[in-house]
């Protein structure tokens, strides 16, 4: 059934939701069983390589800011427990049940056309920032490069790490545009390179600093408040979870089902974003630098330090390049009729253009991680909230797969033309939680902050109203479908 639904879909009531030949991965469509790549192994492999990626680095010094190795390690598994899980639940588990692109399921919540303002807020944001940001540590890196092998100092600051921050965005671009198979093929040899990195790293800190000396050390910001300062490092690293929701519906879209979905994230984004972001507190506390791009020259010297960094350069490249594809996916298959007929080429420096622009910024954007994490948090923390509720409390875990693609007006997630003003609202008021908080533009905490972070109150916020303007006022006027039985005879549900 599932076969002529496929083709039903693709001819009327459907429309032209793919149009990307046959590969299924590629389209808005539901997966075919057939069409599931991933077991266990396989999406816990995939999710270590994204874990341990050069973001890990950032991650690790950000914390090490704020607070010492044992309290690094704590602030890191408890954060990243807290916001993996959540993300482990939405978006993962709708997309791996239905085999459904993750914002396509979110029109169950927001209505085909306010889904669609979601993925491309979400999708160009994310992807712009995170590519900035990489490219500008791309241009410290190899700034370093250039200062020990011809012996200048060239400023952190100046032009040449804008312009070789250009330089990966390009090198990015001309990747992506030839697809997906380019992006593989680079990625698979990078990422076991940095995994020998990271360990290379750790081994490194330790003949360096026993463990006694190292936990001694004091924060790279010893001046705040201790207990201030460790609630911040907790939010960081939830904020650091977060940071994965944009893709990991997608990802977990490929798997076999919700089990091969949810588990390898413990294995993956858990614990391999811990152990990744534990070696790089170490390394900034050991060093006492902020910067990772800093830490290699000192710790293996001159030769195998130039060329670490020029690993990790181009590691960020690979970074980029899944960022970018990940982004490029959701909007060709959802982003309607423009966005389907859009060259991948023009698709990709539709993408990367913001950030293109914002390396000739490197101060404001790279000195301001933290800053960049709560941005992330301030939608993801409230958004994964409504996406959770709605699909286990409200739904029951049941979605209508056929009425997620048909128009507005013929769907039962059509809300008001198409969008649904009440989770739009659940989600602002979740927001300005987080910002009453926790400011996002000074990051200065408020007085209730080192008793409750801002992320877990704005997503009890956005969860909670979430469910009560659904059953005053959604419910009861019938909209949104979440009193209707699923169609067990349409063959669409599962």
């Amino acid at each position: 059934m599932l076969d002529g639904q496929r083709q039903d879909r693709t001819t009327t009531e459907l429309g032209s939701a793919g149009g990307t030949g046959d590969d299924g991965t590629m389209n808005e469509l539901p997966l075919l069983p057939a069409e599931r790549i991933w077991g266990f192994w396989d999406y816990s492999a995939v999710n270590i390589g994204l874990a341990v990626a050069t973001w890990a680095f950032l991650q690790g010094a950000a914390v090490a800011y704020y607070v010492g190795a044992v309290q690094a390690i704590a602030s890191i598994v408890i954060g990243y427990a807290i916001s993996v899980f959540l993300v482990s639940l939405a978006p993962c588990l709708p997309s791996a049940k239905y085999g459904i692109e993750q914002f396509v399921g979110l029109r169950s919540v927001f209505g085909s056309n306010g889904a669609r303002i979601v993925m491309v807020v979400m999708s160009t944001l994310f992807a712009a920032a995170w590519s900035a940001v990489l490219a500008i540590m791309f241009g410290h890196g190899l700034v370093n490069v250039i200062d020990n092998v011809f012996g200048v100092e060239i400023s952190q600051t100046g032009a040449a790490v804008s312009l070789l921050g250009l330089v990966a965005v390009v090198l990015s671009w001309l990747v992506l545009a030839r697809g997906p198979v380019s992006v593989e093929s680079v990625c698979r040899v990078i990422a076991p390179v940095l995994v020998l990195i990271i360990v290379g790293i750790l081994v490194m800190v330790f003949t360096k600093r026993s463990w006694s000396e190292l936990a001694s050390l004091p924060p790279l910001d010893p001046e705040s408040d201790p207990h201030t300062s460790f609630m911040v490092a907790i939010e960081l690293n939830i904020a650091g979870g977060f940071a994965w929701w944009p893709n990991v519906g997608n990802l977990a879209r490929l798997t076999r089902g919700p089990r091969a979905a949810f588990w390898p994230n413990w294995l993956g984004l858990f614990a391999a974003s811990v152990a990744a972001a534990v070696v790089g507190v170490f390394a900034a506390l050991a060093l006492n630098l902020e910067d990772p791009t800093e830490w290699m020259i000192p710790l293996a010297g001159v030769v195998l330090g130039v060329l670490a960094l020029i690993v990790i350069g181009f590691a960020n490249v690979t970074a980029i390049l899944s960022q970018g594809y990940a982004s490029m996916v959701a909007l060709k298959g959802g982003g309607g009729k423009l966005l389907r007929g859009t060259p991948w080429p023009v698709l990709v420096a539709f993408i990367l253009g913001p950030a293109a622009i914002l390396v000739f910024f490197p101060s404001a954007v790279y000195d301001n991680y933290g800053r960049f994490l709560s941005w992330g948090a301030i939608l993801v923390a409230p958004l994964c909230a409504v996406q959770i509720v709605d699909f286990f409390l409200l739904r029951r875990g049941v979605l209508r797969i056929r009425d997620l693609y048909l128009p507005s007006a013929r769907s039962c997630y059509g809300y008001w033309g198409g969008v649904n003003a009440f989770a739009f609202a659940s989600v602002a008021a979740g927001a300005a939680t987080y910002a009453l908080l926790l400011n996002p533009v000074t990051y200065i905490p408020s007085s209730l902050f080192p008793y409750t972070t801002a992320s877990i109150p704005a997503f009890l916020v956005a969860g909670t109203l979430h469910v009560v303007l659904t059953k005053t006022f959604v419910q009861p006027l019938g909209l949104g479908g979440y009193d209707r039985r699923p169609r067990v005879a349409a063959g669409v549900e599962r």
